[in-house]
C-alpha cells in the first residue's frame, strides 16, 4: 500500500521550501537575549516539525522520501548559486560583491550543511518512529521533543564543528554549538501544542496512522510501499 497523498506532497513541498529559505538566509546574524545566531534559527527548526509530523502520519518510509528530496534541492540550488557567481557580468554591475556576500556558499559549508542535515534529519525520524512503536502511539510530546534532542543535537554539533572548528577558539565553538542547540530543542518544545494539532488533523483526513513494524531503517531506500508482513497500518476511526 502507498502513502501518496495531496497533503503529503503539501506537507513535503512545505519541508523543502523551509529547509532552502533556512540554508539562504544562515548568512545572517540575530541576536536574542545577547547571544549572537544565524537567522536560519527562526526557520530551520520548522523542518523538524514537518518531519516530525511526516514520520508520525506517514511513517519512515514517507519521511524518507521527503529528506531526500530537500537534500537534492539543497545541493542543487547551492550548485545554481555557485554557477550565477561565476559568470561574466558587465562593468555597470555595482553589486556583485554584495550579491556574493548573501549568497557566496563555499564548498565546505555546501558538505557541513549536507552532512549535518542528512544525519539529523534520519536520526529525528528514526527516533521518533521507533519510540512511536516503543509507547504504541502514546506520549507524542515525549516523542516530538526526544526525536529532535537526538536530530538537532546531531546536525547543530556536525556543521558547527565543520564550518567553525579551527576557525575560532574552542570555548567559542562550544558556546555556538550549545547556543543554537538549546535554541532549537525550546522551539520545538513550544511549537509542540502545534505538532499535536497538525498530526491530529492529518490523521483524521487521511484515515492514516502508520507504525514502522518490520520496517528497516535504511536511510538509502527510496520504496514507499508498505505490506501486512512488515507494517501495521491502522484506518483512524475518528468523527470528523
Amino acid at each position: 500500500m502507498s502513502i501518496i497523498t495531496p497533503r503529503y506532497f503539501m506537507i513535503g513541498a512545505a519541508f523543502v521550501v523551509f529547509l532552502l529559505l533556512s540554508n539562504i538566509v544562515a548568512g545572517k546574524l540575530v541576536t536574542f537575549g545577547g547571544v549572537v545566531l544565524p537567522a536560519a534559527v527562526v526557520l530551520f527548526p520548522v523542518t523538524y516539525i514537518f518531519g516530525d509530523i511526516l514520520t508520525e502520519v506517514y511513517g519512515f518510509k514517507g519521511s524518507r522520501l521527503v529528506i531526500w528530496t530537500g537534500l537534492l534541492a539543497n545541493v542543487f540550488m547551492a550548485a545554481v548559486f555557485l554557477l550565477v557567481l561565476a559568470l561574466p557580468y558587465p562593468g555597470f554591475w555595482l553589486h556583485q560583491d554584495a550579491y556574493a556576500q548573501v549568497l557566496g556558499i563555499t564548498p565546505k559549508v555546501v558538505f557541513a550543511s549536507v552532512l549535518g542535515y542528512f544525519c539529523g534529519e534520519f536520526c529525528n525520524s528514526v527516533t521518533l518512529s521507533a519510540l512511536k512503536k516503543a509507547t504504541k502511539g502514546k506520549h507524542l510530546w515525549f516523542r516530538t521533543i526526544s526525536s529532535t534532542v537526538v536530530g538537532e543535537g546531531v546536525d547543530t554539533l556536525i556543521f558547527i564543528s565543520i564550518v567553525f572548528a579551527g576557525a575560532v577558539a574552542a570555548h567559542v565553538l562550544y558556546q555556538m554549538i550549545l547556543a543554537q542547540y538549546l535554541f532549537k530543542v525550546a522551539y520545538e518544545v513550544l511549537a509542540t501544542p502545534l505538532t499535536y494539532a497538525a498530526a491530529g488533523w492529518l490523521k483524521k483526513r487521511e484515515k492514516l496512522d502508520v507504525y514502522d513494524y518490520g520496517v528497516v531503517y535504511n536511510p538509502f531506500g527510496l520504496d514507499l510501499k508498505y505490506s501486512d508482513e512488515n507494517l501495521m497500518l491502522k484506518n483512524v476511526m475518528l468523527k470528523p
